[in-house]
């Protein structure tokens, strides 16, 4: 009797402790679903969709290596050794859409390493666009508009455009390939010349317009600076000769240009009243374009450039160039032949 009771408290003392234990568990949560990168067709290939939003990002960039050796082809004498420059480019593009149109912000990042010296980070780019309006920091207009010379390593020894500025504009996009910008801009300070940042409230001003067919494009850019009180237009045509051979030129004036440079246009940094450009592209092989572009300055210099942009595997190209300048007028009086070979890897 004793065993049997024995027995049956010791189930019962079982059944307490388990249903004791039962009323304490701990119930597991069912695991969130997880949303993995989607794939954002609406902008073009590389973005996605950043998890728990509508927005698509685009993150891309490059690395690039150059060295450069021969004469000085922008003013003349001989390096003395070789230039060697590395950077490093990160961009960010978000798009969204909204009722007033698409809204985008752009960020571009550089990182600069040359001969030695760290030269540290910078924004060349970082403007918000909503619709056609755009404010921010970015390529000076008169040089952006018309498109830059060419895929030339030295495009600029006869220059074509002044350096990023602080703006505000507003692009009106037609539907049969027209377009037309306005914009104002506060100037900039760049490192070898004057401050060209406006001394008051106007800014320099620009206005502009375009005409894009399945042929070619022809634009125009005329500007204000609000500094020196002067005027600049530059006008460009594209032409497609092939599929694989374009061609374009283009040409620019400035309104009493001083030979001193003491009161220089910051829309117009060439030497002399007008400048010419002209160049074209041909893809010989499915891995090679050859690149030629031919300037001159109404002061007298001539400045040409030969490169063969060759892909090596995708995202990564081979440059090399060769450069010839010859320099007249307010610049010297010289010959310069200079070469350059630029590694990059395109991500």
């Amino acid at each position: 009797m004793k065993i049997k009771s024995l027995l049956l408290g010791s189930a019962a003392a079982l059944i307490a402790v388990s249903g004791a234990r039962a009323a304490d568990a701990v119930v597991v949560a069912e695991p969130e679903p997880v949303e993995y990168v989607r794939v954002c067709d609406a902008y073009g290939a590389g973005f996605f969709y950043i998890p728990g939003t509508e927005t698509c990002l685009k993150v891309s960039g490059y690395v690039r290596y150059d060295a450069q050796g021969g004469d000085d082809v922008y003013n003349g004498g001989e390096l003395g050794t070789w230039v060697k420059h590395t950077r490093a480019e990160v961009r960010f593009d978000a798009r969204s859409e909204t009722e007033l149109g698409t809204l985008r912000s752009y960020i571009q990042t550089r990182f600069d390493f040359e001969d030695g010296i760290n030269e540290g980070a910078s924004i060349p780019q970082a403007y918000i666009e909503l619709g056609g309006f755009r404010v921010g920091i970015a390529d000076e207009i008169f040089g952006s508009w018309n498109g830059y010379a060419g895929d030339i390593i030295n495009d600029d020894v006869i220059n074509y455009n002044s350096w990023e500025t602080n703006q505000i504009s507003y692009t009106f996009s037609g539907g049969n390939g027209f377009s037309a910008i306005i914009a104002a801009e506060q100037g900039s300070i760049n490192d070898g010349y004057a401050d060209y940042v406006i001394e008051d409230y106007m800014p320099h001003v620009l206005a502009g317009v375009k005409y894009e067919q399945g042929w070619g494009t022809i634009s125009a850019i005329g500007g204000y600076d609000s500094n020196v009180e002067e005027f600049a237009g530059k006008a460009r045509l594209d032409v497609k000769v092939t599929d694989a051979v374009t061609a374009w030129v283009m040409g620019g004036y400035q309104s009493n240009y001083d030979d001193t440079r003491t009161n220089r246009n910051f829309l117009a940094p060439w030497h002399g009243d007008w400048a010419a450009w002209g160049g074209l592209a041909a893809k010989v092989t499915d891995k090679a374009t050859v690149n030629a572009q031919l300037a001159y300055e109404s002061e007298g210099t001539i400045a040409a450039a030969l490169n063969v942009a060759y892909v090596l595997v995708p995202g990564f190209t081979v440059t090399p160039e060769v450069n010839y300048t010859k320099l007249d007028g307010d610049r010297g009086n010289d010959d310069a032949v200079g070469g350059i070979i630029r590694f990059q890897r395109d991500f």
